[in-house]
């Protein structure tokens, strides 16, 4: 089988074409499904924007990264978590999507191997087979608020794999690791030789709690974070990964290749974002009153919550009372209510029969228009 064989469709983006087709109709969709947040860049960012559009900053910057913005990155982690990052590990990638290929381009070979939480974030999987590689989906279920812990990877680990991902805050369950967990998972890693990969881009959307970034227990980590969800950037392509300093070097000779470097007006407005505080506090309150919505809304339709999620903007629930088939639930409610939400199987194996996913990423009033359609679907004469 040819390697292109193998690499999946991101099934959302099927939801949603088709739901755009029913608006095209002009019928009115209520969009649950896609991760994409519903407020507008902050202007301080696109104030930023415009004056390097009007400087003609729009030149390649190193492969690596524009330093100012490097050197911004260091200066907020050291900020928001205390830890000291030298700014040349900080490589800058055309969005969290760059830096997961970038990375799987240099740790893997042929046949080699990452561990996944398994229901976890689908395009990894593809990632990994594009750089000729063995995604492994390992169950996670409540027992560990959805994500993977030292004693199951030692369970997966072989002499092929080399590297294991935490997604924290998880997407699709918006649950976090604690920081004793990510603590032991990072040290078992380092114990069998391999690379703890933490993807961090739901970070600063937590309520009630902080995720612990990666760093703060294992400098060695590597870390994948972005603009696209904190600062609702996502059309910027605009990401970064941390790398420990023997992964530099090849990183950037991979980067001049692929990437020649990340788009520069972007890098420029990456640098005001990161100082720009008020209006990404205002979406997080935002959040948090969808999901207190949702979180009391939903088990009342039937959809059950196994751990209550604390970060992102997603809730993952079982619909096990409902229906048997969650992919076909997912495209009748579509069809039949109007309502856009996505089917377990995008993420994974385990369990996805019995689970959707939804996104609170658009607006309350929407949310509690879809949970009234929602109902009146499920209570429909048969």
């Amino acid at each position: 089988m040819r390697r292109i064989d193998l690499i999946e469709p991101f099934r959302v983006m099927q939801l949603l074409e088709r739901a755009k087709e029913l608006e095209a109709e002009d019928k009115h969709i209520i969009h649950m499904e896609i991760g994409e947040p519903d407020f507008l860049t902050p202007q301080p960012v696109l104030d930023a924007a415009k004056r390097h559009l009007v400087q003609h900053n729009l030149f390649y910057t190193a492969s690596t990264g524009a330093p100012e913005l490097q050197q911004a990155l260091s200066a907020w982690y050291k900020s928001e978590y205390d830890v000291d990052v030298a700014a040349e590990r900080m490589l800058i990638t055309p969005g969290t999507s760059g830096a997961f290929s970038l990375l799987y381009a240099v740790l893997l070979e042929a046949g080699e191997s990452v561990l996944l939480p398994d229901p976890g974030y689908p395009c990894q999987r593809n990632f990994i087979r594009l750089a000729g590689g063995e995604p492994v989906n390992v169950a996670v279920n409540a027992n560990t608020a959805y994500h993977l812990s030292a004693d199951v990877i030692r369970k997966f680990w072989t002499p092929a794999t080399r590297a294991v991902v935490a997604i924290n805050p998880s997407n699709p369950t918006g649950t976090i690791m604690a920081k004793q967990q990510l603590s032991a998972l990072a040290k078992t890693c380092r114990e069998l030789g391999g690379y703890l990969i933490s993807d961090e881009i739901y970070h600063g959307l937590t309520y009630g709690t902080k995720a612990t970034c990666a760093l703060e227990v294992d400098d060695k980590a590597i870390v994948v974070n972005g603009f696209s969800k904190r600062w609702a950037m996502t059309g910027w392509r605009i990401g970064w990964v941390i790398v420990p300093e023997e992964l530099i070097e090849p990183c950037r000779r991979v980067m001049q290749n692929i990437f020649i470097s990340a788009p520069t007006l972007s890098q420029y407005a990456g640098i005001t974002a990161l100082k720009n505080i008020d209006d990404v506090e205002a979406m997080r309150v935002a959040y948090d009153k969808r999901r207190k919505y949702l979180l009391e809304a939903l088990p009342r339709l039937g959809f059950e919550i196994a751990v209550e999620p604390q970060g992102a903007f997603y809730i993952y629930a079982n619909v096990a009372k409902l229906t048997h088939d969650a992919k076909q639930f997912c495209w009748d409610i579509l069809e039949q209510a109007g309502v856009a939400i996505t089917p377990g199987e995008d993420f994974g194996t385990y369990q996805s029969e019995q689970h959707v996913r939804f996104s609170y990423a658009t607006s309350l009033e929407d949310l509690k228009e879809g949970v009234t359609r929602l109902h009146s679907y499920l209570n429909k004469p048969v």
